[in-house]
């Protein structure tokens, strides 16, 4: 791979986003992404930036997770790549529903934790 992978962005379930939201902005002067009119809106989900990094506050819907982080996601360059990588470890990506437009794949590391994987990322 000729560009190193990069995290992007991080989600974290909550039961109120736009507490947290709040939280981020006026602690650590995040900003607010505006959602793309093709991208549409989930949930009461609220998306903010440093500038590099998206920090994705998601609902939670009482799906019996506990409140903190959902998944990381990294920028990559090639798909079939990293899905090379991957079953190095016995793992494989799988696509994303089509409502998730901020990343193709899904994947998780060895532990279970969920890694999204995306070439045309999201936000900043």
């Amino acid at each position: 791979m000729s560009g190193q992978p990069k995290i992007k962005h991080l989600a974290i379930i909550t039961l109120d986003p736009e507490r947290l939201a709040n939280f981020y902005e006026k602690v650590f002067g995040m900003t607010r992404l505006t959602r793309p009119s093709d991208r549409p809106k989930v949930s009461k989900a609220v998306y903010m930036t440093d500038g590099y990094l998206t920090l994705a506050l998601l609902e939670n819907k009482a799906e019996g997770k506990a409140p903190g982080l959902n998944h990381f996601g990294f920028q990559i360059e090639d798909q079939e790549e990293t899905a090379a990588r991957l079953t190095e470890f016995n793992l494989q990506a799988t696509a994303r529903p089509a409502d998730r437009p901020y990343a193709e794949t899904r994947a998780t590391d060895p532990d279970g934790n969920n890694i999204d994987l995306a070439v045309r990322g999201f936000g900043a």
